[in-house]
């Protein structure tokens, strides 16, 4: 199908972005071609090794660690760490990890105008674009800035070759997610849709052969094409409700980030497939079952994928909180967001029940 629009703007970041096993070893010549010496490395607390491997590769330009990552990017932590880099006079970030390391260099990025070499360990997409979500005060909040986009990528399948295959798949999903939002984006472009439909495709044909052989580094190296197609989708264009609904899940009700993507992902896309089957019809070729929403559900129930929001440790009596949150202030969407309609989308998710179609 052609995705040709009459009008349309596409945006595309000045990113350097290099795939291959044992790529990250590549991280000190990274630093010598920006002409920056002194690196502070961030990781979470249970990758704290990681910090030591990078601190070997970079020898005496790495000048600090700050390895207290955490989910959601809380500000208190942002500050912590902003202050570190200002203490050593730190001229660039190394983030090594997931969307929580990543989103700990973004935000040092933003107080300070750093720049940040990245090296993704998950899928999550985060480091193709300049987005940031914040948490203060029990709630996300996200921003857009040149400032927050990420100057270099380094994506190594040898890094996520040892990635659990249940964080895997939800890892996967949650970068799906930016893909099939993309799709019907009010600001997308016939390049950021043929992006989507590709990344879908990759992650399609790819994370059956990762479940199937988790180290193979062929298939670990095409979901990773598959997250950075997905992440600069998500870079390039606008989300919409599935965005909202995680973004409230996660930022009020502490719920695991990937986890929550994953099992909202095909119920957020049901309910907009009603308003716009047409362009989310190459997710229907894909994942078949002719409606584009329970195509991903079965994809994510195959894969072995959290199918319920109650497994994730949210309660039916906070269904009435989660959906006034989400119906306030909605991000723009193809159908229009009611209450009744977000209410009876999270029952579902909920119960883990199949997408209403």
């Amino acid at each position: 199908m052609s995705f040709f629009r009459e009008e349309f703007t596409a945006r595309s970041a000045a990113v350097r972005v290099r795939f291959g096993a044992g790529i990250r070893k590549a991280v000190a010549e990274e630093m010598e071609t920006l002409g920056l010496s002194r690196a502070l490395i961030l990781t979470t607390p249970p990758q704290s090794a990681m910090a030591d491997e990078f601190a070997g590769y970079l020898g005496a330009r790495a000048v600090g660690r700050f390895t207290g990552a955490a989910m959601h990017t809380p500000v208190d932590v942002s500050e912590q760490a902003t202050a570190l880099a200002r203490e050593l006079q730190a001229d660039v970030v190394v983030a090594v990890g997931g969307g929580s390391t990543t989103g700990l260099g973004k935000a040092i990025a933003l107080r300070t105008d750093l720049p940040q070499i990245v090296v993704p360990t998950t899928y999550a997409g985060s480091e193709a674009t300049g987005i940031l979500g914040q948490t203060e005060n029990g709630v996300k909040t996200t921003l857009t800035s040149p400032k927050v986009q990420p100057e270099v990528i380094l994506y190594d399948a040898e890094l996520v070759a040892t990635l659990p295959v249940a964080m895997t798949v939800t890892s996967a999903l949650n970068a799906m997610a930016h893909a099939a939002e993309g799709l019907y984006a009010r600001d997308r472009s016939p390049l950021s849709s043929l992006m989507a439909v590709e990344g879908l495709r990759a992650f399609r044909d790819s994370l059956p052969k990762v479940m199937a052989a988790p180290t193979d580094p062929a298939g670990r190296g095409e979901t990773l094409y598959g997250a950075w197609l997905c992440g600069t989708v998500l870079g390039q264009v606008g989300m919409a409700l599935h965005h909202k609904l995680c973004h409230t899940l996660g930022g009020s009700f502490d719920l695991p980030h990937a986890e929550t993507h994953a099992v909202i992902l095909p119920h957020a896309i049901a309910y907009n497939a009603v308003a716009v089957p047409d362009l989310l019809a190459p997710v229907t070729d894909l994942f078949g079952h002719g409606n584009a929403g329970l195509g991903l559900w079965h994809f994510a129930k195959d894969a072995g994928a959290p199918m319920a929001l109650r497994d994730l440790g949210l309660t039916q009596s906070d269904l009435d909180r989660a959906t006034d949150l989400a119906a306030a202030n909605p991000y723009w969407n193809p159908r229009p967001v009611t209450r009744d309609g977000i209410r009876s989308l999270l029952q579902a998710a909920w119960s883990g029940a199949a997408p209403a179609v």
